[in-house]
């Protein structure tokens, strides 16, 4: 296991380097630069003045140059300052950050919670009408558009009944009761939270359906019924293990994937997460603010992997990552 995970460790580190430098380049090669941006904002400024401020921030340099210099200081653990923030990079994330992790935990594990059991339920009853009706409403949840979605919530709960409000993030006082904070808090979740578990419930069960039917078909299915096995034991002691394997991947993937591609439903609540901080920042051209963004987000990514491949190992006994 300790070698297994040295070596995730040092291709990871790899991968982050690669990521780090390729993503740097591209948003080098972006037209325009944060000094265009002071520019277009002050026309009493001189070119003068502009290639001295260049100057100053590195920015006449060739992009590699720049690139080892950022690196330097990023491996002391400084990752530079947010040009749009006027913070240090981790500063300005890390709230974020959080704010992006609880909202994906909670749309992630509603929609696992949901969408494993009725795969299931639907795979152990092919072809009749439960199977037709949940194929139905996946589909309808796989084809919707998210901002369409939250638009529809937002109009129901939000405008019509007014029974939740339709974006942002709670405003807590220092002297609110510790329960009546979180409900507060969790009050202007459950519309962000609704709108992802909804989209991904469809894609989930899809794929939970397809692998159960696939582990039903196998001949060990077939010598537990024949033993005299429960159809309840048949399903979830002899198939569902096998089958939640290759689920396991898209899993790990998707939810690697929401720290950075909820841009979406974290515009369309307000919501102040990593989706849209990512999103603003390459726009405002705010370079070590997207840069790291990216990375924490293909650092999620990896360590979602990497859960998957633990994850094997406990499912199916065959599997040995030691």
């Amino acid at each position: 296991m300790t070698r297994y995970l040295a070596s995730r460790a040092v291709q990871a580190t790899i991968t982050l380097v690669l990521m780090s430098f390729v993503v740097y380049l591209l948003i080098g090669l972006m037209p325009g630069d944060p000094i265009d941006l002071m520019i277009a904002a002050d026309p009493n400024m001189t070119s003068e003045d502009a290639a001295r401020l260049r100057a100053l921030y590195g920015l006449d340099r060739p992009l590699v140059e720049r690139y080892l210099a950022w690196a330097a200081q990023a491996l002391q653990g400084n990752f530079g300052y947010s040009r749009s923030f006027g913070q240090p990079v981790l500063a300005v994330l890390w709230p974020r950050l959080l704010n992006t992790f609880v909202l994906a935990a909670l749309a992630f594990a509603i929609a696992v919670a949901i969408a494993l059991p009725l795969g299931i339920w639907a795979a152990s009853r092919p072809r009749s009408r439960v199977d037709y009706l949940i194929n139905l409403l996946c589909f309808a949840g796989i084809s919707t558009p998210p901002f369409w979605l939250a638009l529809l919530l937002i109009t129901l709960f939000a405008v019509t009944l007014g029974w939740l409000p339709a974006g942002g993030q709670a405003d807590i006082r220092p002297n609110t009761p510790p329960l009546a904070a979180l409900a507060d808090r969790l009050r202007y979740l459950v519309l962000p939270v609704a709108t992802l578990a909804l989209i991904q419930i469809g894609s989930y069960t899809r794929f939970m359906r397809g692998a159960m039917i696939e582990a039903l078909r196998q001949d060990y299915v077939r010598t537990a019924r024949a033993k005299g096995v429960p159809e309840g034991g048949v399903r979830w002691r002899h198939a569902f293990g096998n089958a939640l394997a290759p689920v396991l991947t898209i899993l790990a993937l998707s939810f690697g994937g929401l720290f950075s591609g909820a841009l979406i439903t974290e515009t369309m609540f307000a919501w102040p997460g990593m989706g849209k901080a990512i999103y603003q920042a390459i726009l405002d051209n705010d370079y070590n603010l997207a840069l790291v963004g990216l990375l924490i987000a293909t650092l999620a990514t990896m360590l979602g992997n990497l859960l998957a491949d633990l994850a094997y190992a406990w499912v199916d006994p065959r599997v040995s990552i030691a």
